[in-house]
């Protein structure tokens, strides 16, 4: 019991500090406990911050790669999603160069003995028909037998065909005008007028004027190269006389380009899209970027009537207004790309007069943008969902619009509806700052005017009519490098109008051209200016050759 005396004996106040001091203890305890969870607490804060960080530079890492891949295919690649034919075609071109040059070897060299030679793989198809023949007689240098003497005789004809070419030829005309006068009586003299001319006493014939303006706007040969061809014939013609000639022929055909322009305005059913026209700014001493506003018509895909034609008009910006003056008199389907000036226009907003069909290949061209700079197999399925419509498309081109539309509605409907309940799904799973959920977010804001292929069998997919008639005004412009001046942008939306419209309807523009100059420098009335159009000029060629096989009929 003596042990525990200590604690019987203890006194109040030592008990209180001992109370006190556990108490102290404990709340030491208390604190270290919290000071251990708020480390927690603000570990996890940080880990969640950086983590959140990490997940914006990773965001901000695949945008920016995708900006980089996008720059670097502008720059370096191609612009389409497929090679482009021409391009391959070059390549083709060197390597079967080389080919004829190894199999012009093998035939200049002596065959090794016994070993038959492989035939040559070359295009040996018949030549057209309508070229002209001239006939080359090769006779043997022996007509008598050189074993009896005796005369030979024909035993058949071998004839082979070459393709021959002449370099252009020029000529001059020498125009003889007899003044004819009377020995009877004192009446003047009289004189036939001198033919017109695209420069009344000028020295070029329509021919040789429509010959110039083809060659820079359709063959893309700037004008100083051409200088230099006539040069090589011995003839002089500087780059200044040659321009007066091109700036001529456009005053004379402005007219006519501004028919084809109405013609396609009042179509239920267009195309439209604009691209840059580089410009020289003498002014600033710089190159300035104009743009070529491209309106064309194209109503073969579903067997409409109307011909097909495309207009170009110039402009020195980009403004909503251009297109909004442009197209203040149409009314129906307007096939775009995503330029927001086209959603502006007062028959989009206003009365409904004019409705927009987006385009399927911008659409698709986002999501092939993201599968090249990050291989997401996202924006392939996308690709893939997209590619299905085009296939139904390709198998229904060039039927009626009725049977189009029945086709769509059974068969694309359902594959538009999946993809469109595929791409919301995507986009709830991916972070709204990548580039899939930009390109999944352009195609959802605009699905109601991508559809509309759905409700109208005649609307198409996409806007490449009016992108393959962008086309050439791209090579004219690598070729020229810009325009002179803001006139120079003019005549080359006015020339070109008429030359790939005309090619549009099948015809050679050289011989449409010096067709509609040659009637409207002999005084065509203007009132009927619409009969030298150039699907009127087809027209007229189809009927003229029709004419002698119902003849002989």
């Amino acid at each position: 019991m003596s042990s525990a005396q200590p604690y019987a004996v203890m006194s109040s106040a030592e008990m209180i500090r001992l109370l006190e001091a556990k108490d102290a203890v404990i709340n030491a305890k208390d604190a270290v406990i919290n000071a251990k969870d708020a480390a927690i607490t603000t570990r996890d804060s940080t880990i969640n911050a950086n983590a959140a960080l990490i997940a914006e530079q990773e965001t901000l890492i695949a945008k920016l790669r995708h900006q980089l891949a996008n720059l670097a295919r502008a720059r370096f690649g191609v612009s389409s999603e497929r090679l482009n034919p021409d391009q391959l075609q070059l390549a083709l071109e060197d390597a079967e160069q080389t080919d004829g040059a190894a199999e012009a070897r093998e035939e200049a060299a002596p065959a090794p003995p016994r070993k038959p030679r492989k035939p040559a793989k070359r295009n040996l198809g018949a030549l057209p028909a309508h070229l002209p023949r001239v006939r080359v007689d090769v006779p043997p240098e022996e007509t008598t037998c050189p074993c009896c003497g005796g005369p030979l005789h024909q035993i058949r004809d071998e004839v082979a065909e070459r393709l021959h070419v002449i370099p252009a030829v020029f000529q001059v005309q020498e125009i003889h005008r007899p003044v004819m006068g009377c020995r009877a009586c004192e009446a003047p003299p009289v004189q036939a007028p001198a033919p017109p001319s695209v420069m009344p006493g000028g020295m070029a014939s329509t021919a040789l004027v429509a010959h110039v303006v083809i060659a820079k706007y359709c063959d893309h040969t700037p004008l100083y190269r051409q200088a230099g061809i006539y040069a090589r014939q011995g003839i002089t013609l500087d780059r200044a006389t040659l321009a007066n000639w091109v700036g001529r022929a456009a005053e004379l055909l402005d007219r006519l380009s501004a028919l084809v322009l109405a013609d396609i305005l009042r179509s239920e059913k267009i195309f439209a899209d604009d691209t840059v026209l580089p410009v020289l700014d003498p002014g600033r001493g710089k190159v300035k970027q104009g743009r070529l506003w491209t309106y064309a018509r194209d109503d073969r895909p579903w067997c409409g009537q109307a011909p097909p034609a495309v207009a170009y008009l110039y402009a020195e910006d980009r403004k909503a207004t251009r297109p909004k003056d442009h197209l203040t008199p149409f009314a129906g389907i307007l096939q775009v790309d995503a330029y927001a000036g086209f959603d502006g226009l007062p028959g989009v907003k206003v009365d409904g007069t004019v409705r927009l069909a987006h385009c399927w290949t911008h659409t698709r061209r986002k999501f092939h943008e993201v599968s090249v700079s990050s291989q997401s197999p996202s924006a392939a399925e996308a690709i893939r969902r997209i590619g299905e419509l085009y296939a139904i498309e390709a198998e229904i081109r060039g039927r009626p619009a009725d049977e189009r539309l029945a086709v769509r509605q059974e068969r694309s409907r359902p594959l538009v509806d999946a993809l469109k309940a595929w791409l919301m799904d995507e986009l709830g799973q991916v972070s709204g700052k990548m580039p899939l959920a930009a390109a999944i977010r352009y195609a959802l804001s605009r699905w109601d005017s991508l559809c509309l292929f759905l409700a109208d069998g005649r609307v198409e997919l996409d806007t490449n009519t009016v992108e393959r008639s962008i086309r050439p005004i791209k090579l004219g412009a690598k070729n020229h490098l810009f325009a002179g001046s803001d006139g120079g942008g003019v005549i080359w939306g006015t020339l070109a109008t008429l030359i790939q419209t005309a090619r549009l309807n099948g015809v050679d523009p050289a011989a449409y051209l010096e067709y509609a100059l040659d009637r409207i420098v002999a005084g065509h009335p203007v009132t009927r200016l619409a009969e030298l159009l150039p699907w009127e000029y087809a027209r007229a060629i189809k009927t003229t050759a029709a004419a002698p096989a119902s003849a002989g009929q």
